[in-house]
């Protein structure tokens, strides 16, 4: 077994819901970067019409678990991305509805490099999607759910309940959500 380094891909695919992009997702878009140059990063749950219930992870789509718009969210990923020093040449931010793989091909182009972690049955049923359309994937990381790290869940509970969050998230994400009132937003999906 050598250690050498995966070349580079042309394109890779990343995606999440990012609601709220904390810095474990920084981590997770970095590493994707690192590994091809340009990175496409899909917003998952981008409406409620690309949003369907998933039995492997029923919560996602309720809208206590997606506060922030689309837009929101692109707008938060474009800045995290800038402030983490990538060039805005080398990546895009499109919707990108996960699952439902029969539209995949509107949103990214499928001969891409596929990136994805694994914590949970979620994780393993994307891998699944990915593998059914013959699609290239690269685990970046798998480990189990008490292994994760941080959790976007747990900084929505805290912003809810006024607690302190903002050292969990990029300083890009602190200004956009205490200029959007995100945690006063929160606070009334949860009554």
């Amino acid at each position: 077994m050598t250690n050498e380094a995966m070349p580079l891909a042309e394109t890779g695919v990343i995606h999440g819901r990012f609601q709220v992009l904390h810095n474990d997702h920084l981590a997770y878009l970095l590493a994707g970067a690192a590994l091809c140059r340009h990175l496409v990063v899909g917003i998952t749950n981008p409406d409620p019409f690309l949003t369907k219930e998933e039995s492997a992870d029923p919560k996602r789509s309720s809208p206590v678990a997606n506060p922030l718009s689309y837009f929101e969210r692109y707008l938060m990923v474009r800045a995290v991305l800038d402030e983490a020093g990538i060039e805005s040449s080398r990546f895009s931010v499109v919707p990108f509805p996960i699952n439902m793989p029969e539209l995949y091909k509107y949103y990214v182009p499928l001969d891409a490099l596929f990136f994805l972690s694994i914590y949970d049955d979620w994780g393993k049923r994307k891998l699944e999607y990915f593998t059914l359309l013959g699609l290239s994937t690269h685990v970046l990381r798998e480990v189990s759910a008490a292994q994760k790290g941080l959790s976007a869940s747990e900084i929505r509970r805290r912003m809810a309940l006024d607690e302190s969050w903002e050292e969990l998230v990029p300083p890009a994400v602190v200004a956009l959500m205490k200029k959007w009132n995100i945690p006063a937003r929160l606070r009334s999906l949860d009554a």
